[in-house]
């Protein structure tokens, strides 16, 4: 199989399988993740996902360049999730959790980015190599960079094509953190299970309200809270409300202690 799900609890681990190839995103590859994507959006014993590639040397390497010499470059400019990644994994409502394994490069950058949180081993490496084999991203990473780590950083690394370590790509806010390889999926794991011990139901409308908000101006951002807020706060139970703040204060004593 060249993409894998396994259940620990709530969570979801899909891992793309082609350590072989770098874990590289072929069109077979591209539409067993699709459809592993819509499988775990679709089962609502799982609340949050962490996405990994096989192996340490690998997250992915991008699009497989041997079968782009064949089929061409209508890949880069895919709209659907079967072809194109990310849209793949944008369709999943539950947060999804990037556990970076190793090298993200281009089209594989482009997916680790569309996760809602990122979490790198220290072999994890980015790099952006569009303009180094003349193409034009099409899935979204000349947007999303430069608003992740600011817009001169987002040149440096798209314009040279280098690659950027772990231990930067933290400093820089592209990912949350970095650990040891053996601790990459212990740790990614530990944290989809605190999401998903939250209730379902908020943390999808929460993570739906922050990309929406995410995706417009400011002013507009703070108006879609509003009444994103006023609705569904009319319909809270205040009992409900109390017993959640006790079961959060509970759990705060027992993370401290």
């Amino acid at each position: 199989m060249l993409v894998t799900v396994e259940r620990d609890g709530n969570v979801a681990v899909v891992t793309m399988n082609r350590p072989e190839a770098m874990n590289a995103l072929s069109s077979a590859l591209r539409e067993e993740l699709a459809k592993a994507m819509v499988a775990v959006d679709a089962d609502d014993s799982i609340h949050a996902v962490v996405l990994t590639g096989a192996g340490q040397r690998a997250f992915t390497a991008g699009l497989d360049l041997k079968e782009l010499g064949t089929q061409g470059l209508g890949a880069a400019n895919a709209e659907t999730p079967q072809a194109n990644p990310v849209k793949a994994i944008e369709q999943c409502r539950k947060p999804v959790i990037g556990a970076i394994n190793g090298v993200a490069i281009t089209g594989g950058f482009e997916v680790a980015v569309a996760c809602d949180i990122l979490i790198a081993s220290e072999n994890a490496r980015f790099a952006d190599t569009h303009a180094r084999v003349g193409i034009m991203p099409g899935w979204g990473l000349s947007q999303k960079l430069s608003r992740l780590i600011g817009i001169s950083r987002a040149k440096e690394l798209s314009l040279s094509g280098n690659f950027l370590d772990a231990q930067t790509a933290c400093a820089w806010g592209l990912v949350n953190r970095v650990v040891a390889a053996e601790e990459l999926l212990p740790a990614a794991k530990k944290l989809a299970a605190d999401i998903a011990s939250a209730d379902p139901g908020i943390i999808q409308a929460y993570k739906r309200l922050i990309d929406d908000g995410y995706a417009v101006p400011f002013g507009e951002a703070m108006a879609l809270e509003h009444r994103t807020s006023s609705a569904r706060n009319a319909k809270v139970n205040k009992a409900e409300v109390e017993a959640r703040r006790t079961a959060v204060m509970e759990r705060g004593r027992a993370q401290q202690g």
